[in-house]
């Protein structure tokens, strides 16, 4: 946790990251302060990047993306010394929803989405194989989501 913050910080962070619609008087009376002290630590909040952004999170079932698959890969040591190469391209696919540097037997953890496995199989025989210095690529399908959070577990 970072120094620079207190109580009120943290509490104002919880309740953002729960809830980003919040108006600002709400947020101040939930957390004991007036509006304006609210708003300037929000600001400020925003300004060291503690808040990176506020968006609507989509239920991607919902949009018609009904298949998650979780792809570990391995480059070749070529692959390897052009990671750069690699990043852009993974940046680029949309599909891609999250990408990992992982330590270990693969170097890349990908979650993608797609509306179903023929999708998914399209993007990975036209697009994800084909980036240059990919090796290889383990897929597993997710069957159900448990657990899905995009909360920090902020101790207030």
């Amino acid at each position: 946790m970072h120094d620079s913050l207190d109580d009120f910080d943290l509490r104002i962070l919880a309740l953002v990251q729960e809830d980003a619609s919040r108006t600002t008087s709400e947020i101040a009376e939930m957390v004991g302060l007036s509006q304006a002290p609210c708003w300037r630590r929000l600001q400020r909040l925003k300004d060291a990047g503690f808040i990176r952004a506020q968006v609507a999170l989509l239920d991607r079932r919902k949009m018609g993306f009904n298949a998650q698959i979780f792809a570990q890969v391995k480059l070749s040591a070529t692959g390897r010394s052009n990671l750069e190469d690699f990043t852009a391209a993974i940046r680029e696919f949309p599909e891609v929803m999250d990408c990992y540097v992982l330590m270990g037997s693969v170097d890349f953890m990908l979650r993608i989405v797609a509306r179903d496995i023929e999708a998914y199989e399209r993007f990975f025989f036209d697009k994800l194989s084909r980036v240059p210095g990919v090796q290889e690529i383990n897929s597993n399908v997710a069957l159900s989501e448990i657990k899905s959070t995009t909360k920090l577990p902020i101790p207030i």
